[in-house]
């Protein structure tokens, strides 16, 4: 089963407005500003009806339009499987370009979306999602990243990174290890969808999470790294997933309000750059 079918008829619509949102987050995750787009398709024209690809595009115009990028054309061919993203250009000033590799000893770590997008995919894939938690998931993967880097670039951050498919363990440890530094993530304080523990004591889990489990468990330290569920939650590989935002603890505060006031009320301040083992993730 793919992820349109998963999600309901009529749901190519959706899909593209996920892939356009993904797209585009990377330049707002460097303080950019994205101007044009570029459509790349592959598509089974032998299984699925033009209308699919249709709705697949329109999502990912309304999209594009929402972030005030111009979609300046793009690229097909015809393929077994079912793809699509775009090709993003953006602009930064050179002096303000915001990498992975700037943390500080310090900052404070924020976090723009809650976690568990893998997860529930792989529920709603097997149809275990309930109609009200699948539109709230949707929600979530096709809320745009646009005014959460817009706050980040106006105030300054020292790193940044959107959450993608290493999870929150991956992308804190490259954010680490690029910055020379060690980070404390607080886990109570990460935000979490709903039932995500549930399903994932079922089994019901992407299986490149458990990938994610076996390559970054040794530059895990603590306790809490036995904790199966805590692991599953912050390996789980994100579809469209929020920002990771390394900022000086005296702007942190006000940071997280204009983020939170800018549509994001899930986002939290989860930890700390800390004096420890450089490019370890320490849980507490």
């Amino acid at each position: 089963m793919d992820f349109i079918t998963a999600i309901g008829d009529g749901e190519p619509y959706t899909f593209g407005q996920i892939a356009a949102a993904n797209s585009l987050s990377d330049v707002w995750a460097m303080g950019g500003r994205p101007i044009t787009a570029m459509s790349i398709v592959c598509f089974p024209s032998d299984k699925l009806d033009i209308t699919v690809l249709r709705s697949i595009i329109l999502g990912a115009l309304d999209k594009v339009n929402e972030a005030g990028v111009a979609l300046v054309g793009g690229h097909s061919v015809r393929d077994n499987e079912l793809k699509f993203g775009l090709s993003v250009t953006g602009i930064v000033h050179p002096d303000r370009v915001i990498t992975n590799k700037g943390s500080r000893l310090g900052d404070r770590l924020i976090l723009t979306k809650p976690l568990g997008s893998g997860i529930l995919n792989t529920a709603m894939k097997a149809g275990m999602l309930e109609e009200s938690l699948k539109q709230k998931t949707v929600g979530y993967m096709a809320r745009l990243n646009k005014a959460a880097g817009e706050v980040m670039a106006k105030m300054g951050a020292s790193a940044a990174t959107d959450i993608t498919g290493f999870g929150l363990i991956g992308h804190t440890w490259e954010m680490a290890s690029g910055s020379g530094v060690a980070i404390e993530l607080e886990v109570e304080k990460v935000p979490v969808q709903e039932k995500v523990v549930e399903f994932s004591r079922m089994g019901i889990v992407p299986g490149k999470l458990h990938d994610n489990i076996s390559y970054y468990e040794c530059k895990i330290e603590g306790e809490l790294k036995k904790s199966e569920d805590w692991m599953s939650i912050l390996n789980d590989p994100q579809t469209s997933g929020g920002m990771l935002i390394s900022v000086p603890e005296e702007k942190a505060e006000e940071m997280l309000s204009q983020i939170q006031g800018s549509g994001s009320p899930e986002a939290a301040i989860i930890g700390r750059v800390i004096d420890g083992h450089k490019g370890h993730v320490y849980l507490r």
